[in-house]
């Protein structure tokens, strides 16, 4: 057990995977406040575009997700209120972005059946295959989502929980909104590259949105949301490595992990009974309100 413990594909995952859920936490929490889940998942779909893309022409595959979803990014903060009611024209965008790396994966896999599995990891996710380039580069992107964030953490966090009144007061909502998409795409990249286009909601939603269940304080809220992802990556990769079903994929227990520790918090939400002094605002304690 400890020989696998000190191999570096674990090593890899291990560290790989604690960056990527420590980042997807914190981003995760806004995007949970500003009800734009639809913006991760358009995200995802173009991701898997970029990726396949990236492959086919002999490159890193996290370099075409951040690619495609920097520059789709770019494309929902121009649209920004304009992208409201337009869920069918978003819809077909998604479904062609999808079909194009469906035609970028058969063009790859064309020249040798065993190519096809590479499809299967963007899809579901590889963990085990992370290596020391996709840590650095993942690392480095973190770094720089956590600079950006802590730069606007205070406006941001205004802009996300009342962005009228934030208007009112001066705050640039427009250019925190398009700000928050570019790191969000940065983010949905990196997580891509550990669980896979279809199971991203795991790290990016899940703990998020458990941790503002059990908590409306933003710091509770933010540090809970990196505990949890936190734990459903380890506990994830443990149960993979050394769990008596360690033949299933990651992906399987980060996913099941995920969904189980939210449903929690729904339980535990309901049964909460809201005191007298609990702040109405989550940035009540933050923007003075």
């Amino acid at each position: 057990m400890f020989d696998l413990l000190r191999s570096d594909i674990f090593q890899n995952a291990f560290v790989g995977g604690t960056i990527v859920a420590i980042v997807a936490a914190l981003v995760g929490y806004f995007l949970v406040l500003r009800s734009q889940a639809f913006a991760c998942e358009a995200l995802t779909d173009i991701s898997f575009a970029g990726a396949t893309g990236a492959i086919l022409l002999g490159m890193s595959s996290i370099f075409g997700m951040i690619a495609f979803a920097f520059f789709s990014a770019l494309g929902l903060g121009a649209l920004g209120e304009r992208a409201r009611g337009r869920d069918v024209e978003i819809g077909m965008i998604l479904s062609f972005a999808l079909g194009l790396g469906v035609l970028f994966l058969s063009m790859f896999a064309h020249h040798s059946a065993g190519h096809a599995n590479v499809g299967v990891n963007i899809l579901f996710g590889s963990i085990v295959s992370v290596n020391r380039n996709d840590i650095y580069l993942v690392l480095g992107c973190g770094v720089i989502v956590l600079m950006v964030l802590a730069l606007i953490f205070r406006p941001l966090l205004f802009v996300s929980v009342d962005p009228i009144v934030a208007e009112a007061r001066g705050v640039p909502v427009r250019f925190l909104s398009f700000v928050f998409l570019l790191m969000l795409a940065i983010t949905t990249a990196a997580c891509v590259l550990v669980v896979g286009v279809l199971l991203v909601a795991a790290l990016l939603i899940a703990p998020a949105a458990a941790a503002v269940n059990f908590t409306h304080q933003p710091r509770h809220s933010l540090f809970l949301a990196v505990l949890l992802g936190s734990f459903i990556t380890w506990a994830g990769l443990i149960l993979a490595f050394l769990g008596t079903w360690h033949h299933l994929p990651a992906g399987f227990y980060i996913s099941t992990l995920a969904a189980l520790i939210y449903f929690i918090s729904v339980l535990a939400r309901r049964k909460q009974v809201r005191r007298p002094t609990e702040p109405l605002h989550p940035c009540s304690e933050i923007c003075g309100k």
